[in-house]
């Protein structure tokens, strides 16, 4: 046989035929080996979801939908007075979810429904009333208390069946309410928008009365300081003498003054003093000037123009009567008499306009002295002032900073004033809820879903509790990664008898052991060991059938094979083979030297057998001592193969001292029988005695694990029709 086919490859290694398969495979192979657990978990956990559908009143679900605007409270508009931070989006929109599923709300929306008197409201639900604690259904009279503890439970009932869905990125929210009654879902869900939208204007109305509060108080506050501020800037004005004759208010509100009294009349005497100077020059330059007729105010003096007239008159006449006259005419001289007259008066004239010039002169320098001496006095004054001015627009800048934020607080007071009467709502009702006409509860094909998926998550678990639980190997893959040793093969669980099986080369058992032999051959360098045990963990894992079928296979291909039941406690290869039991291998062992005599013969081909013969006081005692290595090294000499049927290992020491006088062992594990903790402690116990394992086999597998057993049983009865155990 092709090593590969085995399982080992030279020298005793395992190949990948007999590896762990791949952890999906591992759990469908579970849930095989437990599909009926699962198949049972599951059919009746859907069992009692169709029960509970079908035992639960019917509930109706009415929805309805609102839109909440983002708010924008401002109590004033001056900077320093609003406060400096504000929600952002998500927290107002979180705070009037919070508020939709508040406590207060559902109180709201009980008593304005009188739900803690209406007993439908209650049935709707489900409950039935205490009628000591919460009154007999149809009592009007209920007591103060009574009435309380219903309006405790119908609001407690409200908030239970609520539910407030959000809109993701939108403003709406969509609202349901579930009870037994359709028209009563509508109603309470249609009062839970209706009471939100009036528990939000009794807050912003709450809110605005605070704000008229703190705006009053406020205000008292700032008008008394405007006050204050105002009488201190008057009073420092009037000691002072700052007296403002214009000013105006600038962009900002600040009173800027533009002109003072001594301002203004510094102005005026600075102007006076100005045209005092000037007149005073003029009078100067003419006091100072060519004096004469050509002098200017000579000729602008009315009488000295009008002397001047008649004297060129006068002069006219003289010259014309001198043409005709002499000098000496009478007429003549009296007109050169009026000729001197008039010069002599032109003269006087003219003396008295430059006496005039002089005192005009004095009179302007002194006009121009008394207004120089006036504006140097204001000049102090004004000096002083705007020393003064400087405190003095302090109090101004104090007064005109109160005075606007009394105007701003007192323009945000009435705006305030006219909001709160206004009251409009920042939430408005979408879509109102009509009475639903079909249950939304229960829903069969929901619950019967929800029935199979608990069903699936229950036998899942237990499943996996049962496979933690189990300690038993089940798939040959695990004897490679449990305990790194090879696995030799693996033998199905069969009906049928142990002989019947062996008897037929094409059976699934014979061919199981058949592939057995062929893996043992290649343990060796020799082939096939000359001398093993074959043992186990715990009795009845079949070991004795196991030394049984391999003595029947290696006798049929020629050779020399002796069987020995080793097990002398409790013995079991006389009974396969219908042998005598008594005489044995305890007599061996106990001094009879005649080992020959002692082996029967069978009527299968090379198959002899040395029974375990009577039961030893201390089956332990007779193998400890080194006969046993005498009588195998002798029988080895005899046969070509020495099988020694042993006992358990778990619990007695026979084979471990059997183990020690051949080449080693074949460890024998029942499917989903040894636990692996004790797997272990048997092979611990073997290698202790320095007895090698050539490897095992996996007894009593069902025909269940071979058929999906990864192909490990491919090949079994190929081209048979025997029938095997399923279970």
């Amino acid at each position: 046989m092709d090593p590969k086919a085995s399982g080992l490859g030279q020298g005793g290694q395992v190949n990948d035929s007999y590896a762990v398969p791949p952890i999906l495979k591992q759990y469908w192979h579970t849930a095989l080996r437990w599909r009926w657990l699962i198949g049972a978990i599951i059919a009746g956990a859907l069992a009692v979801g169709l029960v509970v559908t079908l035992l639960t009143p019917a509930r109706y679900t009415a929805d309805s939908q609102i839109e909440i605007s983002r708010e924008q409270k401002k109590i004033t508009n001056v900077e320093g007075l609003d406060s400096s931070t504000a929600d952002s989006d998500m927290e107002f929109y979180e705070t009037q979810y919070a508020l939709l599923r508040s406590y207060s709300l559902g109180e709201r929306v009980a008593r304005k429904l009188d739900l803690g008197r209406s007993d439908d409201f209650f049935a709707a639900h489900g409950i039935t009333l205490d009628a000591g604690r919460f009154g007999a259904a149809g009592q009007s009279n209920l007591t103060a208390g009574q009435l309380a503890a219903r309006e405790k439970l119908a609001t407690k009932l409200l908030l239970d069946n609520i539910e407030v869905s959000p809109v993701r990125r939108s403003r709406l929210v969509n609202l349901s309410y579930t009870s037994r009654s359709a028209g009563l879902s509508a109603r309470v869900v249609n009062a839970w928008a209706s009471q939100f939208i009036a528990a939000s204007m009794d807050r912003q109305l709450a809110s605005t009365a605070d704000a008229r509060r703190f705006l009053e108080e406020r205000l008292g506050n700032l008008r008394a300081r405007l006050e204050q501020s105002e009488r201190e800037a008057v009073g420092y004005a009037s000691r002072n003498d700052i007296v403002a004759l214009a000013s105006v208010r600038d962009n900002e509100g600040k009173t800027q003054v533009q002109r003072t009294m001594i301002q203004s009349d510094l102005e005026e005497l600075n102007t006076a003093l100005n045209v005092a100077r000037a007149d005073r020059v003029a009078a100067e330059s003419r006091l100072t000037g060519r004096g004469g007729d050509d002098n200017v105010d000579a000729l602008t003096n009315p009488t000295i123009t009008q002397l001047r007239q008649k004297r060129a008159d006068v002069a006219s006449d003289y010259a014309k009567m001198i043409v005709r006259f002499e000098p000496n005419y009478p007429t003549a001289q009296a007109l050169m008499m009026q000729i001197k007259s008039l010069d002599e008066a032109i003269a006087r004239e003219t003396a008295r306009v430059g006496n005039s010039r002089a005192q005009s002169y004095r009179e302007a320098l002194k006009r121009e002295q008394d207004l120089g001496a006036q504006v140097a006095a204001l000049k102090g004054r004004l000096d002083d002032q705007q020393h003064n001015a400087i405190q003095y627009n302090i109090y101004q800048r104090e007064a005109d900073t109160n005075r606007q934020l009394y105007d701003a607080l007192l323009q945000r007071y009435k705006e305030i004033g006219i909001a709160g009467s206004v009251g409009v709502s920042n939430i408005v009702v979408v879509d109102p809820a009509t009475a639903p006409s079909t249950p939304s509860a229960p829903s069969l094909p929901k619950n019967m879903a929800l029935a199979f998926v608990i069903g699936l998550a229950l036998a899942v678990i237990a499943t996996l509790a049962l496979e933690q639980i189990d300690e038993g190997i089940s798939q040959p893959g695990q004897i490679q990664q449990l305990f790194q040793l090879p696995l030799l093969g693996h033998v199905p669980l069969t009906d049928s008898s142990v002989t019947d099986g062996i008897e037929d080369p094409k059976s699934y058992f014979s061919e199981a052991y058949f592939t057995i032999r062929s893996n043992l051959a290649f343990t060796t360098d020799h082939g096939l060991p000359r001398s093993f045990i074959v043992t186990s963990t715990q009795p009845a894992e079949g070991k004795s059938t196991t030394s049984y079928a391999l003595a029947r296979i290696i006798g049929r291909t020629g050779k020399n094979v002796l069987l020995i039941d080793g097990d002398m406690r409790s013995p079991d290869i006389h009974h396969l083979l219908g042998l005598d039991n008594a005489m044995g291998l305890s007599n061996a062992l106990a001094g009879d030297d005649n080992v020959a005599a002692l082996i029967q013969s069978t009527p299968y081909k090379g198959l002899s057998v040395l029974t375990s013969g009577p039961k030893p006081p201390s089956a332990a005692e007779l193998l400890s001592s080194d006969r046993i290595r005498h009588i195998v090294g002798e029988l080895q000499g005899m046969y070509d193969h020495v099988i020694i049927d042993a006992p358990p290992i778990l619990g007695l020491s026979d084979s471990p001292l059997l183990g020690r006088a051949v080449e080693g062992a074949v460890l024998v594990i029942q499917a989903e029988g040894a636990a692996v903790r004790g797997v272990r402690a048997a092979i611990s116990r073997l290698r202790m005695v320095n007895t090698h394992i050539f490897g095992t086999v996996l007894t009593k597998i069902k025909a269940s694990e071979l058929a999906y057993g990864y192909g490990y049983g491919y090949g079994y009865g190929y081209g048979d029709d025997v029938e095997h155990k399923a279970a």
